[in-house]
């Protein structure tokens, strides 16, 4: 069907339609459980939304840039989409808004070729031999650090324990101070006796291989949220490994995903709990912009440990204990068991999740909410929490919000349904009033990558599949567009890697301070941050989330915000104290001829830096 609108004319096909009309597609089809079996290639083996798919289906069959074939082109894409498309547009993806989009009408599983989906150079735009030489050039990023860089690493220098992901394809000096996986399973980090991957995109069979040999049968405990056909696909891909286990978090309200990206690792030294926003698939940790942060190794307790042992002064032990809780899983009693007999005394951030349910939270967010049972609702955390440790800073009225994320849910038909109100009002709290500091009208700025931004990426235009912005949710909301501002990373040589990665924070005018700084799984939607019902006496959240936030007095600053570190991953003359901020402030609204990335929408007018076109259908 052709539209027209904001964003230009465009062909959306019949699964994109009527999203809202159809509720119950989270079954597979029987057609597409078929194709899987008979091998169909254009597909990852693991359960994923439709805008990942479409990048998939693009890598394998790349539409090159021609302007006199481009027609020709589309009507074969159009031809060759499987019927079982038309069966409703289907997303099981923590990344889409339930309001908009539906549940994934089938999951395919399908054989993954021996080195995952070919990688491709952003440099060698037309080479004949391009699959073999992308995966030499992943195995070779994909090779742990060499020992004493990962042991400085984690010992030097970096008070925050923040790090991003290796990425292929930028300066080498900006990679000196990343991390891949494997890095972080290596041996240099302990000898492992038994972890837990908690994830929403797995792929099974590329996890183990990113254990060291003398660690993948150590036991392993996969942590999910996947549900029939998908979840026997994920069964199904452990069934060679004995020593996977596997928990299933209860998603008990429509639409909710479990998005919470962290890693428990068990050593026989001690225990080390790594909170990051990757899913454990390769292209996450490949060509994209990623946060980690990892704790320090904490040690065992004396026999006899209390309740209150080995807490730290923000409170992480039990925090992370009763997050672990509200998954009300015996699997995951015994890593309580064990988290309690080691101590988290030196962490020095906060732990900020949230769980699925429904909380009251009485007549008013601002006043009244208080976290019942756990401190793992976002909205109301993140509000107690930088009203009692966020000091006041000067005209804090003036200082901003910036949010930075790789997908927008549905806000509503303007600002003043939840980003100006509920959302706001929870980031902007600082030791003071929050109805004081609305009067003033906090500026919101809020980084998602243009178009542009994903056509001129390492990856070109199939890096948009992790983008999962739909048109049919734009449409609805152009209001929001004003608050867009491009993805620029130079200061971490990561302009080019499309970030993943979601961050929000609160900088001074001048952009040359922060108050606080939270990295997280949560993207900008009501399903991750919650959204108030009934009168606003109930807070509702869909799905797990999690994220570490930082916060100067518990970095020893008495000032009441970070310094902004200048170039990241380089040497420089900034305090030891200073925040690196992986993107460059401050951000760069949207030109006017900018547009924000929406995937299921064809992009033909330029090519990526493959020389190709983005035909998602």
């Amino acid at each position: 069907m052709l539209q027209e609108g904001a964003h230009g004319k465009w062909t959306v096909s019949s699964s994109d339609e009527s999203t809202e009309e159809n509720s119950d597609n989270e079954k597979p089809s029987t057609s597409s459980l078929l194709h899987a079996a008979c091998g169909r290639a254009s597909g990852p083996q693991y359960p994923c939304s439709e805008a990942r798919k479409a990048a998939h289906k693009r890598k394998a069959s790349p539409l090159k840039f021609s302007d006199k074939s481009f027609p020709a082109e589309t009507r074969l894409a159009e031809k060759q989409r499987p019927s079982q498309e038309g069966l409703g547009w289907c997303l099981s993806s923590s990344d889409e808004e339930p309001e908009d989009q539906e549940k994934q009408a089938h999951k395919e599983t399908v054989k993954e070729e021996k080195n995952d989906a070919p990688k491709e150079h952003p440099l060698n735009f037309h080479k004949d031999n391009e699959l073999s030489e992308n995966q030499k050039a992943e195995e070779c990023c994909e090779a742990p650090s060499e020992a004493q860089d990962t042991w400085d690493l984690l010992n030097g220098g970096n008070p925050f324990r923040f790090f991003l992901t290796k990425v292929r394809g930028i300066k080498q000096n900006y990679n000196s101070g990343a991390l891949h996986i494997k890095d972080i399973l290596s041996p240099l980090f302990g000898t492992l006796l038994s972890s837990a991957q908690f994830n929403y995109c797995i792929d099974v069979e590329w996890l183990v291989r990113q254990y060291p040999q003398e660690f993948r049968k150590k036991p392993l405990l996969i942590v999910h949220g996947e549900k029939r056909e998908s979840k026997a696909e994920l069964l199904a891909q452990a069934r060679p490994y004995e020593n996977i286990s596997f928990c299933q978090a209860k998603l008990d309200i429509a639409f909710g995903t479990h998005h919470t990206k962290m890693m428990l690792l068990l050593y026989e030294e001690g225990l080390r709990v790594v909170i990051h926003t990757s899913n454990l698939i390769a292209e996450d940790w490949h060509q994209k912009t990623q946060g980690i942060w990892i704790s320090p190794l904490y040690p065992r307790l004396p026999q006899g440990p209390t309740d209150s042992s080995g807490e730290s002064e923000t409170n992480f032990k039990s925090d992370l204990i009763s997050y672990l809780m509200a998954y009300n899983s015996p699997t995951l009693k015994e890593w309580i068991d064990k988290i309690q007999e080691h101590d988290l005394s030196e962490t020095r951030v906060y732990l900020l999740g949230s769980t699925p349910g429904r909380y009251q939270v009485g007549k008013s967010i601002n006043l009244q909410l208080r976290v019942q049972r756990l401190r793992v609702i976002f909205l109301g955390p993140i509000t107690k929490l930088l009203k009692e440790h966020a000091s006041s800073v000067p005209a804090q009225e003036s200082w901003p919000v910036v949010g930075q994320f790789s997908s927008i849910g549905s806000m509503g038909v303007d600002e003043s349904k939840w980003l100006c109100s509920e959302f706001q009002e929870s980031l902007v709290a600082t030791g003071s009033s929050v109805t004081t500091l609305l009067k003033y009208g906090v500026p919101i700025h809020l980084v998602y990558p243009t178009v542009d931004n994903v056509r001129q990426s390492l990856e070109g235009y199939p890096a948009g599949g992790s983008l999962p912005y739909s048109i049919q949710t734009a449409q609805k909301q152009l209001w929001l567009h004003s608050y867009f501002h491009k993805w620029s990373a130079e200061v971490s040589g990561r302009s080019h890697a499309m970030p993943h990665i979601k961050t929000y924070m609160r900088p001074s005018p001048d952009f040359q301070k922060i108050a606080w700084f939270l990295v997280t799984s949560a993207n900008l939607s009501k399903a991750a941050w919650g959204a108030l019902e009934k009168n606003g006496t109930q807070l509702m959240i869909r799905s797990y989330e999690l994220g570490v936030l930082f916060l100067p007095s518990a970095f020893g600053l008495d000032k009441g915000y970070f310094h902004v570190k200048g170039k990241l991953l380089s040497e420089s003359n900034d305090p030891a104290t200073s925040f690196p901020v992986p993107y460059d402030l401050p951000p760069e609204q949207y030109g006017s001829k900018d547009r924000p990335w929406i995937w299921n929408i064809p992009y033909t007018n330029a090519p990526d830096t493959h020389g190709n076109m983005w035909v998602p259908s």
